[in-house]
């Protein structure tokens, strides 16, 4: 079964940080553009990271620019998301997901060009 899991997700004070991991099982990451995605409750989902298949370029919501990093290692299959100077605003369940769309799409980083979507990992930043 082709799917991607996220993982690495907690609980965690303001100011600190965490790596998320998105692993594919049953189909290679090499070549597909990867998003890293959050939604919070009671509002819309909305793209945090993307990361192109093809020449590793990336593009990050304002909002977490220079505190987020987006990489990919296609020989462990995975995508991950490192987090630093957490903010209370940044709880939210995170979800990966793959886009066929190619490195079009990074830079907009949109939901509606990605899916399927799997359970997530929940952030929370709170003291």
């Amino acid at each position: 079964q082709e799917q991607l899991v996220e993982s690495g997700g907690g609980l965690v004070q303001p100011g600190g940080s965490l790596r998320l991991s998105c692993a594919a099982s049953g189909f290679s990451l090499d070549g597909y553009t990867i998003g890293w995605f959050r939604q919070a409750p009671w509002k819309e989902r909305e793209g945090v990271s993307c990361i192109s298949g093809s020449d590793s370029s990336t593009g990050y919501l304002d909002s977490v620019k220079g505190r987020f990093t987006i990489s990919r290692d296609n020989a462990k299959n995975t995508v991950y998301l490192q987090m630093n100077s957490l903010k209370p605003d940044d709880t939210a369940v995170y979800y990966c997901s793959a886009s066929v769309f190619g490195r079009a799409v990074v830079s907009s980083c949109s939901p509606v060009d990605f899916g399927p979507w799997g359970q997530g990992t929940q952030v929370t930043v709170s003291s």
